[in-house]
């Protein structure tokens, strides 16, 4: 389960770099049989939810050798997921995310800080970290 943990970060750190918003971790570890995490992330186009999927795609498999076993949808639907099997990843569009509030489904499930992110409000922490 530690790779699935990695992998997800990767993921949420992939989708960060090309500038994705909202981007959360569920762990859903022993409150799921079908997948350890989440990921979560919002595109703001068309073009932005292709490239989120390209990033992560491409650039996870480069760092830990990991490819989607499935990826579903398509841009136009503004719903795209990557099934990396441990971790499924959801791309939407603002309006899908809202319409089908997934982070909402799963409240009681724990989300990761993310460290690389800024703002504490989608980081999941609620105290700002010292700078180094």
């Amino acid at each position: 389960m530690a790779h699935a943990l990695e992998l997800a970060k990767a993921c949420a750190r992939q989708a960060d770099e090309i500038q994705a918003e909202d981007i959360l971790v569920i762990d859903l570890r022993g409150l799921s049989s079908i997948t350890d995490f989440f990921v979560i992330c919002t595109g703001s186009s068309t073009p932005h939810l292709k490239a989120i999927r390209r990033e992560i795609s491409d650039n996870v498999e480069k760092e830990l050798g990991d490819k989607p076993r499935t990826v579903e949808g398509d841009a136009e639907s503004q719903w795209l997921v990557l099934d990396f099997f441990d971790v499924i990843v959801h791309i939407f569009h603002e309006d899908k995310r809202n319409l089908y509030a997934l982070e909402n489904l799963w409240k009681d499930a724990p989300r990761l800080p993310l460290d690389f992110l800024t703002d504490p409000e989608t980081n999941g922490d609620t105290e700002a970290s010292p700078e180094a």
